[in-house]
């Protein structure tokens, strides 16, 4: 397989969304994983700095709807939640955003095996330069 240009990889159309029936909303919604820096935006969010700059605590106040927020979008693809409004995103249905969470989390890439796999701990896969014989 060729390396990839930058100009190729800046074109690749890598994020995943998926549409989810939501019927206690009345309706199907789109959530589309997050880029990698929306993604680090939602991480970072969630940890709190001690006075020396470490991280001294998680802050998990409406992470739910902050991670689902960052993840739902109209059909042009555009946020429908602004970071500003996820307390009223907040306010909906705990099991309704736990379960968009869910799906949220598998387009993110934010599941535990997700970063298990990217960590290089899940099961090895066969390389192309394999010296067997």
């Amino acid at each position: 397989m060729a390396l990839l240009s930058k100009d190729q990889i800046a074109a690749a159309d890598d994020r995943k969304w998926e549409d989810v029936p939501v019927p206690e909303w009345g309706g199907t919604v789109r959530l589309l994983g997050m880029s990698g820096t929306e993604r680090n935006a939602y991480q970072s969010s969630l940890v709190v700095l001690g006075p020396d700059g470490k991280p001294s605590r998680m802050n998990m106040a409406d992470q739910l709807a902050k991670l689902v927020a960052k993840c739902l979008v109209g059909e042009d693809f555009e946020r429908l939640f602004t970071d500003k409004e996820v307390k009223a995103l907040g306010a909906k249905n705990g099991a309704v955003l736990e379960r968009l969470g869910q799906v949220a989390q598998r387009l993110s890439g934010l599941r535990k095996e997700d970063v298990e796999d990217a960590e290089g701990k899940s099961e090895p896969t066969p390389s192309d330069d394999s010296s067997s014989d």
